[in-house]
Order: C-alpha cells, then sequence, then structure tokens
C-alpha cells in the first residue's frame, strides 16, 4: 500500500532484503489516495480517504465516464509511487480485491503496461461462493490473453484475519496442484483499522513463525520467490 502511513519503513526493508519479492497493492476503497482530493472529488472524502461502499463505488466506475477518468488518473498515481521506491515490480492486486471489478481490471492491466506488469493475483480460494465464479472465469480469461502470469488458487479469504497456526497448517495439508497463494494479515498488535478490528493480527504472525508450520511446509511445498519465480510457471 503505498498510501499507507508505514510505507517508507516497509520499502526501506525490502531494499534489505533483495530476494522478497515485492507487488503493489492498490488501494481503491478503506483507505487513503496517493492523489489530493481536489484532483479526484468523486473518488474520495475531504481527507482524501476512500470510502467503504465497494458495491456503489463499483457501479459509478462502470457507469460514469468522469468517475472512470479520475479512477484512471489514481490507479496511475499509485504505480507511480511504487516505481519512484526503485524496487522491483512483481504483481498487482487491490485491497480487498477490488480488481475483481471489470473497469478496475481494465485500467490496471492497460496503465500496469507502462509499468513492467507482469502478474495479477487471481482472488480464487476453492469454495467461494457460485455467485463469484462467472465473474473469476472472466477474470482468468482476461489476464490469460493479456499474458499475465497469475496464481492457481489463493486460500486467507474465507478465514481472513484468523489465519492462525492451526487454520494454516490446514491449508498447507490440503494444498492443490498448480499455484497457490496464502495471505495473511500479521502483526504485533490489532486494531490496525477500523475495517479490521476483529482480526487476530498476532495470532497470524505467529503462525508465521510457527516451527510445525515451517515443518509442513518444508515437507510439502515448493516455495516460490514471487510470480517472477520460474518455479512459479
Amino acid at each position: 500500500m503505498v498510501t499507507a502511513p508505514a510505507a517508507a519503513d516497509a520499502v526501506a526493508r525490502a531494499r534489505r532484503l533483495p530476494g522478497l519479492a515485492v507487488g503493489l497493492h492498490l488501494v481503491l476503497a478503506d483507505g487513503p489516495s496517493a492523489l489530493p482530493p481536489s484532483r479526484i472529488p468523486a473518488l474520495v472524502d475531504a481527507r482524501g480517504q476512500f470510502g467503504n461502499h465497494m458495491a456503489r463505488d463499483g457501479v459509478r466506475f462502470f457507469f460514469l465516464p468522469h468517475v472512470r477518468r479520475q479512477l484512471a488518473e489514481e490507479i496511475r498515481a499509485q504505480f507511480e509511487a511504487f516505481a519512484a521506491t526503485g524496487l522491483p515490480l512483481d504483481h498487482v492486486n487491490a485491497h480487498k480485491h477490488f480488481h475483481l471489478h471489470p473497469t478496475v481490471l481494465s485500467l490496471i492491466l492497460s496503465i500496469g503496461r507502462d509499468y513492467g506488469l507482469r502478474a495479477v493475483r487471481w482472488p480464487a480460494e476453492p469454495g467461494s461462493g457460485p455467485w463469484l465464479k462467472p465473474w473469476l472465469a472472466l477474470m482468468r480469461h482476461r489476464l490469460r490473453r493479456a499474458g499475465m502470469l497469475s496464481n492457481d488458487h489463493v486460500f486467507g479469504i474465507h478465514q481472513t484475519g484468523g489465519m492462525d497456526e492451526q487454520a494454516l497448517l490446514d491449508v498447507v495439508q490440503r494444498l492443490p496442484d498448480g499455484l497457490s497463494e496464502v495471505y495473511l494479515h500479521p502483526a504485533t498488535h490489532g486494531e490496525l483499522t477500523p475495517a479490521m478490528a476483529d482480526y487476530r493480527h498476532a495470532d497470524e504472525l505467529a503462525a508465521l513463525l510457527s516451527p510445525r508450520v515451517r515443518q509442513a511446509v518444508e515437507e510439502r511445498c515448493q516455495l516460490c520467490h514471487g510470480f517472477s519465480d520460474p518455479a512459479a510457471a
């Protein structure tokens, strides 16, 4: 999240870990914008904050040309901010999987090519609701047509905020064939944002540091260092 309060610290840490694959997590809901409110008044409030009414905003993205123009400017600004870090761009996704929206995905693909975009997260977790399947299928088709790398599965949506040690072990034990992405929201304390009030960040951090999880991963998985790793192909 290039607009988040700890972005500079995250970039500094990433520079000290050259083997770490870093992606752009676009924020178009529930977070701060890169551009000032005067540039994108149809998207953010006076404080430069995106709202959390994603269904309403999704309709506006699709039907209102002036909103789409502002959306394109903001997406480009966030790509620019990532490029300014000097870090290689491994992949792109969006906060709360907003890139599943066809308009958002179109803008990501068209703008992203100017910044070396090669990979996009496909937010398809086994057991996703049937109403999502047509949207996921359309997204998969568009990513392939655009020549984008993507994962085959993702884990962490259904139990978001609660990916503790046992949940992570359960995922590792039942990973399907193909390239899977497992994501968590680890931190040393809770209440990072109002929308994450119920998230157990410390439990997720403990899960990532768990010797039991490490052993299970070593026994059952081949780790990939980002989407650009040849092992991910």
